[in-house]
């Protein structure tokens, strides 16, 4: 390929969320290692895992395979986190990985870590990765022996000194659920491998499907059915969905009936998962960071419609009670935001005597893209507000900018026709300001219009100034 398509192929794989970047990473690794033709995989894999680990592109990237710990916990990747929100089923935080390596090395699985590591040491050295496979699976099985020894209680021993040595509490937290996805990796591997690349619709027909794939005793565990329900909703392109799942499962949309089955599980990951968003939301509205706002507010609107219209939740129930308290914490995050922003269009467009243009405050261009932005998350809450409880704020605030910047704009450009040299500057600025807000709110055609009409003032004012200046 190309320098130009690399960079197109990268440029794609960095906008995949990260489990679906784990996920490539991990099935491309697996056709290396099964010695199939891998071209088109050894370059993906290489851009990769500059994306993911921000390598340059004149680094040399260490293959993954060369990382006997990497290859080990290797199942996981679906289902590991970076963040400091508080953990849900079904996942696992990266930061266990290293404590329980360093453990299984030091005392869990000492000798089958010596042995794991010398047959990767052989495949290195043979160049043939045949038996590479085999030597991976033997030593999971060993680990997650070692996990369950060391999980399980015995008469006379001492559990919590065996546990503090391998790591701090939320470490152990994660033990049980590594040794578990690492017992159960086969099954996972085949949910995965049924499951298609996206499923945009989770319709009954997909429901039962997904019903079949589940049906194998190992994944019908609590400890291993949240990571099968968390493989299924990252193939879903609304990822709420999850619960109707959980609605076939109890043949009812009460939530009483639905928490009594095992699939309740799903109510309360897609709840977290909301939850978790509008975190997300509240953080990037509070550093000015509104590129993503659109995309998060659909999913939160969809999801909370969801759970609104799709399960019979109770206003006191913990569920009920959850979220009502997403949708608060959602509306609180927009609302101070939403009524800010005619304060900041007003600063920019408030017309002045001309004596008091040179003590207003500069018109900066990044000042007015900021504010347009502003405008525009208001426009993108109008579309989601009455789900998000902000109706009234989001309706009042955008009729009030409307209304004032098509005043401002039609006075600031009849404002061009006089005035003195230096105040016909500072408002030929608020004109360009205002023409940028009135493209958010009434678009293309509108902006032209109001563009041309002052143009045409500072020439006519000038025909006018040339004229004057002749007759004398």
């Amino acid at each position: 390929m190309s320098q130009t398509s690399t960079e197109r192929l990268r440029d794609y794989l960095a906008q995949l969320p990260p489990q679906a970047q784990a996920l490539l990473m991990r099935e491309f690794e697996r056709a290396i290692e099964r010695g199939e033709d891998v071209a088109v995989a050894n370059l993906v894999l290489e851009q990769l895992r500059k994306v993911v680990r921000g390598a340059d592109e004149d680094d040399e990237a260490r293959p993954r395979t060369d990382d006997p710990a990497r290859l080990l916990f290797r199942p996981l990747e679906p289902f590991l986190v970076e963040s400091n929100f508080p953990m849900r089923a079904g996942q696992i935080r990266r930061t266990s990985l290293q404590p329980v390596w360093q453990w299984l090395a030091r005392d869990g699985a000492a000798d089958a870590a010596r042995a794991f590591e010398a047959a990767l040491a052989e495949v290195r050295q043979s160049g043939a990765s045949a038996g590479l496979e085999t030597a991976v699976r033997k030593f999971q099985m060993a680990a997650a022996e070692a996990i369950a020894t060391v999980s399980t209680p015995v008469a006379g021993d001492d559990r919590q000194r065996a546990l503090a040595r391998i790591g701090p509490p939320n470490v152990i937290e994660d033990l049980l659920a590594i040794g578990a996805v690492l017992r159960a990796r086969e099954a996972l591997d085949t949910l995965g491998g049924r499951l298609p690349s996206q499923l945009r619709v989770f319709a009954d027909s997909q429901i039962a499907s997904m019903t079949s794939a589940l049906s194998v005793p190992s994944l019908q565990t609590p400890q291993l059915l949240p990571f099968a329900l968390s493989l299924i909703m990252q193939r879903l392109a609304a990822p709420w969905q999850i619960i109707r799942l959980a609605i076939k499962m109890a043949a009812s949309d009460d939530e009483i009936r639905v928490a009594a089955t095992p699939y309740g599980v799903a109510v309360t990951i897609a709840l977290h998962d909301l939850s978790f968003l509008a975190a997300c939301l509240r953080t990037d509205i509070r550093r000015s960071q509104f590129d993503n706002v659109g995309e998060q507010l659909k999913i939160l609107h969809d999801g909370v419609r969801g759970l609104r219209t799709e399960l019979d939740l109770r206003n006191d129930s913990s569920w009920g009670r959850q979220l009502t308290s997403i949708r608060a914490e959602i509306s609180n995050s927009l609302q101070s935001e939403i009524e800010s922003v005619p304060g900041r269009v007003r600063r920019i467009l408030r017309q002045r005597a001309d004596k008091d243009v040179a003590t207003a405050p500069k018109i900066d261009a990044s000042d007015v893209e900021e504010t347009a932005a502003l405008i525009d998350f208001v426009a993108v809450c109008r579309t989601y507000a009455s789900e998000l409880a902000i109706n009234e704020v989001t309706l009042r605030t955008y009729s009030n900018l409307q209304h004032y910047v098509e005043q401002s704009t039609e006075g600031l450009v009849q404002a061009l026709r006089g005035g003195d040299t230096k105040a016909r500057a500072y408002r030929q600025m608020q004109v360009k300001a205002a023409i940028r807000f009135c493209e958010v709110l009434f678009g293309q055609d509108y902006a032209s219009l109001m563009s041309r009409a002052a143009e045409n003032a500072v020439t006519g004012e000038r025909k006018s100034t040339r004229a004057g200046a002749a007759e004398r």
